[in-house]
């Protein structure tokens, strides 16, 4: 699989607007972060997780212009306001696009964008787009995914294993049945908030304690907000372990 970092920063992004701290004003374009988001393409299937309000930034940035379906993590602003330019790749790939997520994501969505849905709407393109309440196993052709049940503070949301990966966002506490989910993995991205602890993201020593309990071959730490600067964040990490940045590539 090819993985490429669509979107590595908090729900804020980064540069944060009116911040004039080191990092947002950081010449460093690894400092520049727009909201989180990852494509996978396999031999046979293109996967995108989440539709963030850069999705057409961030896709044009990475030459990406196929998607077969979407999977999201979960409802909040930072991982659902592209959702319309959904309706750029039905144009171009002269399809339906499959949206997967929980019940209460994919209700969410409907109540956010209710034109998307409405059987009344004259004028204006709108994405076309075929709601699944996500299974928690199934196959999207030589992709095996696991729905993983993880909470963001007391919100349950979902983490995503594809084969051999796992993308692991907005994330304070796995629990014992999800870590099972995730027994053999060998890559993962894993939120890192910032160096101090939140009530609903890991801290980058809580991600790399997870990435060393999970025995990963290496992580990759995402969602990163404007108290990390990457070059002083990669110098503290082990070996196996990296902070993502907007348009990383890896191949796993």
């Amino acid at each position: 699989m090819q993985i490429t970092f669509l979107g590595t920063g908090t729900s804020h992004g980064v540069p944060v607007i009116a911040c004039d701290c080191e990092v947002c004003q950081s010449d460093n374009p690894k400092n520049k972060r727009m909201r989180t988001s990852i494509h996978i393409k396999s031999k046979e299937y293109n996967l995108l997780i989440d539709t963030p309000p850069e999705m057409r930034l961030e896709l044009i940035n990475n030459k990406i212009k196929n998607v077969d379906a979407v999977l999201m993590t979960h409802a909040h602003a930072d991982h659902i306001m592209g959702f319309d330019d959904i309706r750029a790749l039905n144009w171009y790939q002269g399809k339906e696009m499959p949206v997967y997520g929980d019940l209460k994501t994919l209700n969410h969505i409907k109540r956010i964008f209710p034109y998307i849905f409405s059987d009344n709407n004259p004028g204006g393109g709108i994405p076309q787009v075929i709601i699944k309440e996500v299974e928690r196993e199934f196959t999207f052709k030589d992709l095996q995914i696991k729905a993983v049940p993880i909470y963001h503070g007391d919100n349950q949301i979902l983490a995503y294993r594809i084969n051999n990966f796992a993308y692991l966002t907005d994330c304070s506490y796995i629990p014992d049945s999800s870590l099972k989910l995730l027994e053999g993995i060998e890559y993962a991205a894993v939120d890192a908030l910032r160096f101090e602890d939140h009530p609903t993201h890991m801290s980058v020593d809580q991600a790399v304690e997870l990435i060393d309990k999970l025995s990963l071959k290496h992580g990759y730490l995402t969602h990163l907000s404007h108290r990390l600067d990457h070059e002083q964040l990669d110098d503290y990490l082990p070996d196996h372990v990296s902070p993502a940045y907007d348009g990383l590539v890896i191949n796993v």
